[in-house]
């Protein structure tokens, strides 16, 4: 059994822009909603050939990848595939880079910081239950390949090793990078 866990293509956001705080509730809609630009390496487009079962979450840039990469069909698109997205405050007026903004709410995140997003926790255990589904569906058609975002990726694939499945730490941060993961049967 294998599973290939893929970062999805670049976005189509902009992220060269500053904003108030307080628009970050916008801006992170405007992002789950974006697709994708460009078009996937060579090497990444022989993936789709190589397993029968494509997953995906709900979010456009993760299914037009998939697409974009000759996926026919996906058999598995979900809510508990969705990126693990930075929490927020409600009031801040002043203007700063988006980058900037990301980077701060994120470090507040794993400082146990939710504000209007799942806890550190709450996501770490949605990627546990990710990984279940994953490996429950590579039980059943042998070859799974994941088109995924970076943080959940992330701890999907923590979750996968802890499961005993052989593979690289890391699936690749970069948009297009994958990493696949083995399981012998003994």
């Amino acid at each position: 059994m294998k599973i290939t866990i893929l970062r999805h293509g670049k976005p189509d956001f902009e992220w060269q822009r500053s904003i108030k705080g307080d628009e970050f509730r916008h801006i992170e809609h405007e992002y789950d909603a974006s697709g994708i630009v460009g078009d996937p390496p060579k090497n990444t487009v022989n993936l789709v050939a190589q397993h029968k079962c494509i997953v995906c979450s709900d979010f456009p840039r993760s299914i037009q990848s998939a697409k974009a990469l000759g996926a026919k069909s996906i058999q598995y698109s979900s809510a508990l595939f969705r990126e693990m997205n930075p929490p927020y405050p409600d009031n801040i007026p002043f203007r700063m880079p988006l980058k900037y903004w990301v980077t701060v709410f994120r470090i507040l995140w794993f400082f146990g910081f939710s504000k209007n997003a799942e806890s550190i926790s709450d996501a770490k255990y949605r990627a546990k239950m990710a990984s279940k589904k994953l490996i429950e569906l590579a039980e059943k058609y042998d070859s799974v390949l994941f088109v995924g975002h970076g943080f959940l990726n992330y701890y999907v694939v923590k979750e996968l090793l802890n499961c005993k499945w052989n593979g690289s730490r890391s699936s690749g941060k970069q948009y297009w990078e994958f990493g696949t993961y083995q399981y012998k049967k003994t």
